[in-house]
């Protein structure tokens, strides 16, 4: 398996994915955007649409209907202050529409082009496209170490960091925008029907186990490397879809790691009423 360029260029942008998903997963999911990776992923297909209606390669048009989708997001946004889920629905839905609207224009000979940025495959990822990845993975890491702390402090105190001279739009900003360009590069290999669950999957498990922020980026990495190996040898061995059995090995971690923590809590409690009744029958 591993003596195939293919399979070679795949663990290799399933390696940078896995570390850079979970970060921006874990940044989501806690300024309680969990939609949005969802919202940038169906808007990608009005790029995809408008690059093989006008003859472009779709990768360069989608990049820039992604990045001005999230600049919209930040502007609705600003019109709707503390309800920002609705500035999700309404791109969310827009952009489908949009991009079915396009699509309706276009040949039946497209339809694989199509199919390709739906469900993606990273078994057909170039070296173009890793290189790509390459730099995306070193600039969001690169971001996330040098401006962690006012990233949190943006978070979980908007008010605070307003306070305290930080550039609050402008930065939540960037972060949209850096999520839409990750997105758009990602649509090829994982699909518009995916994406999202690659980046919110593991995350959701990090911080469901994890007690610091440390340890919820550390654990949301790991998942999502372990996820994506995982997916794409039982992708090999069955012939299934790489995208699907990926999100699948990341549901059923998700799933497991509920149930353990379900079954742990019942056995905690069941200790506890039994301590309990020792010591009243003492």
């Amino acid at each position: 398996m591993f003596f195939y360029e293919f399979m070679q260029r795949a663990f290799a942008a399933a390696t940078l994915i896995g570390v850079m998903a979970p970060i921006l997963g874990v940044l989501i999911i806690l300024r309680r955007q969990s939609l949005l990776a969802d919202t940038l992923s169906h808007v990608s297909l009005v790029g995809v649409a408008l690059g093989l209606l006008v003859g472009v390669d779709p990768t360069w048009t989608t990049l820039l209907v992604v990045v001005l989708a999230a600049l919209l997001i930040e502007g609705i946004a600003s019109l709707f202050k503390g309800y920002t889920e609705v500035s999700i629905a309404i791109l969310m839905a827009g952009g489908l529409a949009l991009a079915l609207f396009m699509m309706s224009f276009q040949s039946g000979q497209t339809t694989v082009s199509i199919n390709q940025f739906l469900f993606g495959s990273i078994v057909a990822i170039s070296e173009n496209q890793l290189w790509v990845l390459l730099v995306l993975t070193v600039v969001v890491v690169s971001a996330y170490v040098l401006f962690r702390r006012p990233l949190f402090v943006l978070i979980f105190d908007p008010d605070t960091a307003h306070t305290a001279g930080l550039p609050v739009k402008l930065m939540s900003t960037i972060f949209t925008v850096i999520t839409g360009a990750v997105i758009s590069v990602m649509l090829p290999i994982a699909g518009a029907l995916l994406v999202s669950a690659i980046i919110v999957l593991p995350s959701a498990l990090a911080l469901r186990v994890s007690k610091t922020f440390t340890t919820v980026f550390i654990v949301g990495i790991i998942t999502s490397l372990v996820g994506m190996y995982i997916g794409l040898i039982g992708s090999y061995q069955l012939g299934t879809p790489p995208g699907a059995t990926i999100t699948l090995t990341l549901v059923a971690l998700f799933s497991l790691t509920v149930l353990i923590q379900a079954i742990k809590k019942r056995l905690r409690k069941k200790d506890i009423v039994t301590d309990k009744t020792s010591f009243l029958e003492k």
